[in-house]
């Protein structure tokens, strides 16, 4: 069994697949979706600490969690420590997360601009007195996501502060900022901060499939593989790698079959939790439809629609056409 089980602070994971927090992706319907199919853990889409702080509280409790999204990690950005630590304060009061995680990778320039994200991987000195500020404060152990800095000695610099500083897990995304998502995750890189570490550490990206996920774990060693865009509109990767690092063999499956399945499984719990108003289903529905026949003329039908239901019928009588 080539599976392992994964602890971050107190909370002991079944395996080690972890979806990662996405903006406007990773809503409680998905998360319930992906879990499932196997993930051990799932986290919210980042929260935005000066939002949090500055606007009602009950504008962030709807569709954060329920007690079928257990573990979860709350995953925050922000670049000042007392704000931080305030946001942290609320969400561990509101929420019980078993990890806030705190975002140190994001490269879009909305995010950086601010300071935060990926940019705080230029200030080291902040980045420890977030951490320290946070593991001081909270009981709820607390992780951060950075990426790969171009040099390894200063991704192994900032890695170790975090380290020092408390936390109790580290995610490396194996690409710089400025790749964005361009290039290939740099898995002799993330396997370096991986031999620097104690604590766990979780490798994320380009985990696409069975045998990058087996790749990922082999080369780097990591105590856990964290998977994001691969999960879009297809949840059941965790059930597949899940079986393959468990068996050695794949699961067959009926692509077309599932996709329409799995399309209306997620239409279903974000209607159970009344989620419609806060999501653009028709966004979402187009990565519900990649590979299927016809699937460029369907996505400019879906454009025209807004109702899950038709969405799904359109979805299913195009699949119908082609065979």
């Amino acid at each position: 069994m080539r599976l392992k089980k994964l602890k971050i602070g107190r909370t002991e994971l079944p395996g080690n697949l972890l979806l990662a927090p996405m903006a406007d992706v990773t809503n409680l319907a998905f998360r319930l979706l992906c879990r499932q199919y196997g993930a051990d853990m799932t986290y919210t889409e980042m929260i935005n600490v000066d939002a949090l702080l500055n606007e009602s509280r009950k504008s962030f409790i709807r569709g954060v969690s329920s007690p079928e999204d257990r573990p979860f990690g709350i995953q925050l950005v922000g670049s000042c420590p007392e704000k931080l630590r305030e946001a942290a304060l609320i969400v561990e009061e509101e929420y019980r997360p078993e990890v806030i995680d705190i975002n140190m990778g994001c490269p879009a320039k909305c995010i950086t601009g601010a300071g935060c994200g990926s940019a705080l991987l230029n200030s080291p000195e902040l980045i420890y007195e977030i951490i320290s500020e946070l593991t001081d404060a909270l009981k709820t152990p607390v992780s951060a996501k950075i990426r790969l800095l171009g040099r390894e000695e200063k991704t192994l610099e900032i890695a170790r502060l975090i380290e020092k500083a408390g936390a109790s897990a580290l995610t490396v995304h194996g690409r710089t900022a400025a790749q964005m998502y361009s290039g290939s995750s740099n898995l002799i890189e993330i396997k370096a901060v991986k031999n620097e570490l104690s604590i766990p550490v979780i490798a994320n990206g380009d985990i696409r499939d069975e045998e990058s996920a087996e790749r990922t774990l082999e080369l780097t060693g990591c105590d856990g593989l964290m998977i994001g865009r691969a999960a879009m509109g297809n949840p059941v990767i965790f059930r597949r790698i899940r079986y393959y690092l468990e068996n050695g063999e794949k699961l067959e499956a009926d692509k077309q079959s599932r996709q329409l399945e799995d399309f209306e499984k997620y239409v279903t719990l974000i209607e159970e939790h009344n989620l419609l108003s806060s999501i653009n289903l028709r966004m979402h529905a187009h990565w519900f439809t990649r590979g299927l026949p016809g699937s460029r003329q369907v996505r400019e039908k879906i454009n025209g629609l807004t109702d899950g239901k038709a969405i799904t019928e359109l979805m299913r009588s195009s699949c119908q056409e082609k065979y």
